[in-house]
């Protein structure tokens, strides 16, 4: 039998030519890189509707008069903050001593102050360092990316079932180790995912160069550097997960019912990074959840709300989680691969491994 290092490179060698002969592979990393252009151009393109203002005193609406924003009267500048606190409106214009100021949450709110007739100071109640805008575009990017290559890894659990229909994996394993074969698909497919990466990398400057973002292209760097290695771990984990989902089922049609689990586990963290982005706390649990870390902490890094041990922390969380993922999924898959009768209950594929 192939020793297990050469049987490992032989499979990962075969999966990386397969997936490069396929029109999906090419046209999947052609929507995440038109994904990645609109993420950064599309909100500049179209910007949301018209800005709402609250306004105090009579020489800010003096100021207000004619211009095209959402403008509310309030009787004082705190009930104004109150409300830009509670995002009730991007801004407050309120009359002072000598004329008007702009009031506004985390940072200057560009459209309200180009809407005016003059150019007033900003007061700023929360400064943050990296604007909401460029933040919204750092986690779509970075959720869209994940996702689109996690979702990629079930060509792993296609290609298994293929391998079990076809009969072609009783081939396969009279030469080769069986946990040889699913070290080769994971290493296979991951160097095809950190090769689409470093393509993304060079091409995000561009992104954001249109989309208006040349501010980023310095912030975004750390990001990208913490984001690439979590990247890897998480895909490494999902794809262990997704070959074992094809290995427990013997027939394409049954497929579906295998990989729900494994696509919760990928769109379960995907959209709470979405849906918490604004939610400190949540985003900071997320970001050590080894699910969701690969998203939320290179996010929190780009914003700086995480220090670099932190992130260290969270990778090393990561890491040992995928080690132990890919022991747990070695296990099954071995005791799982050569079962071609229909699908395999978890527990009876455990106990069919090689000890």
């Amino acid at each position: 039998m192939t020793s297990f290092a050469a049987a490992t490179r032989l499979i990962a060698e075969r999966e990386i030519r397969t997936m490069l002969r396929l029109k999906g592979f090419w046209i999947g990393f052609a929507v995440v890189l038109a994904g990645l252009f609109a993420v950064a151009i599309l909100p500049t393109v179209f910007g949301g509707g018209k800005p709402s203002v609250a306004a105090v005193g009579s020489s800010a609406a003096a100021v207000l008069t004619g211009a095209d924003l959402d403008v509310r009267q309030v009787d004082s500048r705190s009930a104004a903050e109150d409300l830009v606190r509670a995002e009730d409106v991007d801004a407050a214009v309120v009359s002072d001593g000598s004329g008007v100021r702009v009031v506004a949450l985390s940072d200057p709110p560009v459209t309200v102050i180009a809407a005016l007739h003059t150019a007033p100071p900003v007061d700023l109640l929360a400064p943050a360092a990296v604007s909401h805008g460029a933040r919204t575009v750092v986690i779509q990017a970075f959720a869209l990316v994940f996702f689109v290559f996690g979702m990629g890894g079930a060509a792993v659990a296609q290609g298994t079932v293929s391998e079990k229909q076809t009969r072609v994996v009783e081939i396969l394993v009279s030469t080769i180790p069986v946990r040889a074969m699913l070290a080769g698909k994971i290493i296979g497919h991951s160097l095809l995912t950190i090769g689409q990466a470093v393509l993304l990398i060079v091409a995000a400057p561009l992104a954001l160069r249109l989309g208006g973002h040349t501010e980023l292209l310095a912030m975004t760097g750390p990001a990208l550097g913490w984001f690439v290695p979590f990247l890897c771990l998480g895909f490494v984990l999902l794809t262990a997960l997704w070959a074992v989902a094809g290995s427990m089922v013997s027939r394409q049609e049954d497929l579906g019912s295998s990989m729900s689990l494994v696509m919760l586990l990928l769109l379960g963290p995907y959209l709470g990074v979405l849906m918490a982005s604004d939610n400190e706390i949540v985003l900071t649990v997320l970001s050590y959840v080894p699910f969701s870390a690969a998203i939320a902490m290179p996010v929190r890094m780009f914003t700086g709300d995480a220090q670099a041990w932190e992130a260290l922390v969270a990778l090393g969380l990561l890491a040992g989680t995928t080690v132990l993922i890919v022991l747990f999924a070695s296990r099954l898959y071995s005791g799982s691969l050569l079962h071609t009768r229909g699908k395999l209950a978890l527990t009876t594929a455990w106990k069919q491994a090689e000890n």
